[in-house]
């Protein structure tokens, strides 16, 4: 490739474009002018939010919904700040997502002057709680350092990354070699001594149990082949789900898993960090580096980094797709037993005794039935959601799109708006209660000004539920900052061009939801939901001892 005369912003969106981003949410600003200019000239898709946080979650959204990268590009300083809760979800829960942003002019750099949006170390502060931080110092080199930035992002467990650039050097027109963008993304070999380890294990084993995380979203068919070879059942927590559907005879619920969890004599981990079974199933506050007792552990994980976190007794470095592959080619025959007997029971078991968390229960199953079985659930931190943990059946990989262990508070609608940027002919439902929705609320502009139809349900409560369910519980009934008035949402959806509906009950919820989805605009469903009305789901995310 020959170098081409352009101002270093355009260098950037280039580079960007050369490794398959089409797409980049964000805010213009003085900094980083020239990369808007840049997007404008060159066709790339871009959606321009209304608040620096919500570029972020959908650049999240997206990433979630097609395992590729995405990015945005919002000013530096506070800009960047407003996005780093997204940042650290899309870290939590191991998304590609690009951050593009500017910096002071090259002379006030670490000056500590006072320059605009000025940070005392932009790039370490990102550095430290994202995969990687990049500065373009040479503008000639955008184009290597870009694809660097690729490389880091999809190589081994994926995850966040920032690019920037001085405002002085983003403006000006350099000479700049883009290429042809990343090389392939480097995952481990497989280490057949490894797998032959794992073999030996599950030769022996009559109860195995397998738990998915995110990184097994991507090997779909090979855990299912591994899974049908061992008779094994397949859950998972929040980022494994869909990896094997939930109606297939092995596809468990996590309540159903504790059920079968006591038996289990193997537990294969696969892209997971296993928090339900060794966190949520034994006690949250205690720190084991390795199981104390239990079932024989098995992880397969991309990240060396997990074996020392959480010890097994057999690790398997490798991408979740290949080990399986691996692992089921080296088991000659079929092992494990006939097991589909009991997964069967658990799985009715199940469904009986969660059948008490209502009214969650039934609005779930109401959603279940109307949303196809390719569309995306998007869950908020709330009652609905957390009952989904367990209580909305996924079918189809990523079509739960969750926020991982960083349990972050007005993740849903924002994220989910990227989800349909992402997969537009595909149905997308929001469920949220009323604090999450209303920290991205201002996104419905956007949803409207872009016409991305995602249905958000707002469950309506008045309150953080979980706050005062807890205050009243351990503070003698003292309760503080838990209680809100709301908008009226039918009106507010209205007057920034949504459709808004209101409905009191599961079956008033059915033709409203069919009617917002075939709509396919965006749309607000406020579900009203009286105060302290909902059953606590807590028992059944929480489980040291077997449900009942």
């Amino acid at each position: 490739m020959t170098k081409e005369l352009m101002m270093g912003g355009e260098g950037m969106i280039r580079a960007a474009m050369a490794n398959g981003i089409d797409t980049i949410f964000g805010i213009p600003g003085a900094q980083i002018y020239p990369m808007f200019d840049a997007m404008q000239r060159l066709g790339v898709n871009t959606i321009t939010t209304r608040h620096e946080q919500g570029a972020a979650y959908m650049a999240l959204g997206y990433a979630q919904a097609t395992g590729g990268p995405s990015a945005y590009a919002v000013v530096p300083g506070p800009g960047v700040l407003n996005t780093t809760a997204a940042l650290c979800t899309a870290m939590g829960t191991n998304a590609p997502v690009l951050c593009l942003t500017g910096q002071v002019p090259r002379q006030f750099l670490g000056v500590g002057r006072g320059h605009l949006h000025e940070l005392p170390d932009q790039k370490g502060t990102l550095a430290s709680f994202i995969k990687a931080a990049h500065h373009i110092e040479d503008p000639a080199r955008t184009g290597e350092v870009v694809n660097e930035a690729f490389n880091t992002m999809l190589s081994g467990r994926p995850g966040p990354v920032s690019i920037e650039m001085c405002w002085d050097t983003m403006a000006a027109e350099h000479q700049i070699e883009i290429g042809s963008g990343h090389s392939e993304p480097v995952s481990p070999q497989v280490d057949q001594a490894q797998i032959d380890a794992a073999a030996e294990v599950l030769s022996g084993a009559k109860r195995p149990l397998i738990m998915c995380g995110g990184g097994a979203q991507h090997a779909s068919t090979a855990v299912l082949e591994l899974a049908e070879k061992l008779g094994a059942p397949v859950t998972a927590f929040r980022s494994g789900r869909g990896v094997v559907s939930e109606d297939h005879p092995l596809g468990v619920s996590s309540v159903a898993a504790r059920l079968l969890y006591d038996d289990a004599d193997v537990v294969v981990g696969i892209g997971s960090r296993l928090e339900m079974i060794y966190m949520r199933w034994r006690d949250m506050n205690t720190y084991e580096q390795r199981p104390n007792d239990g079932p024989t552990l098995i992880r397969i994980d991309v990240d060396e980094s997990e074996f020392d976190r959480f010890v097994p007794d057999v690790a398997v470095l490798a991408d979740a797709k290949d080990a399986c592959l691996a692992l089921s080619a080296a088991l000659s025959a079929p092992v494990g037993g006939d097991n589909l007997g009991r997964v069967s029971e658990a799985k009715s078991e199940a469904a009986r005794i969660t059948s008490k968390i209502q009214p969650q229960m039934s609005y779930l199953q109401t959603i279940r039935d109307v949303l196809p079985r390719d569309g995306f659930f998007v869950p908020e931190l709330s009652q609905i959601g957390f009952t989904s943990y367990f209580g909305f059946p996924v079918y189809e990989p990523r079509t739960y799109v969750t926020e991982g262990y960083q349990g972050t508070l007005g993740f849903g609608f924002q994220t989910a708006l990227g989800v349909k940027v992402a997969c537009p002919d595909r149905a997308v439902v929001a469920v949220t209660g009323d604090g999450g929705f209303m920290f991205g609320v201002q996104e419905l502009a956007t949803a409207v000004n872009y016409n991305i139809g995602v249905v958000v349900v707002v469950f309506n409560n008045g309150t953080y539920a979980n706050v005062r369910r807890d205050q009243e519980r351990v503070f003698e009934g003292r309760v503080i900052g838990a209680d809100f008035t709301n908008p009226d949402f039918v009106q507010l959806a209205e007057s920034f061009g949504a459709a808004g509906y209101r409905v009191d009950s599961p079956q008033g919820l059915r033709p409203v939801l069919e009617k917002a989805i075939a709509d396919d605009r965006p749309a607000v469903i406020d579900v009203q939901i009286e105060k302290g009305s909902e059953v606590s789901p807590w028992e059944f995310i929480m489980m040291p001892n077997r449900p009942s």
